[in-house]
């Protein structure tokens, strides 16, 4: 499974941007995806998630501001970040947990995505 993140960049405070991430790959069942962030000589902290069956999770720092969605058809999720602040600025990176049915026994997995960076200034 491979995890294709577009979006990020650069947004003043009060702005917004929007994440996007694509899964592909070989045919599996995604259970959940979301993104973590993680700032330099820190720890990656989970931001937001979303099941396949659309019950999402936000952390603190996030909710009312970021909303996550997601289209099972095609294996993708979105993070819309709105009101950012100074502190959203980190490298965002999406992951997907999984379960493969192709072999002889069902094998769980989680995949990430390449980082994306938000940089967000006054």
């Amino acid at each position: 499974v491979q995890l294709q993140a577009s979006g990020g960049g650069l947004a003043q405070t009060g702005g917004y941007l929007r994440l996007s991430c694509a899964a592909s790959g070989r045919a599996v069942r995604i259970s959940d995806m979301g993104w973590y962030r993680q700032a330099q000589g820190n720890e990656r902290e989970l931001v937001a998630s979303i099941t396949s069956g659309g019950s999402t999770n936000y952390a603190d720092p996030v909710k009312g501001r970021f909303t996550i969605s997601g289209d099972n058809a095609r294996n993708t999720v979105f993070l819309q970040m709105n009101s950012l602040k100074l502190e959203d600025t980190d490298v965002y990176y999406c992951y997907a947990n999984y379960f493969d049915f192709t072999g002889p026994t069902v094998v769980a997995g989680k995949t990430w995505g390449q980082g994306t960076q938000v940089t967000v200034s006054s």
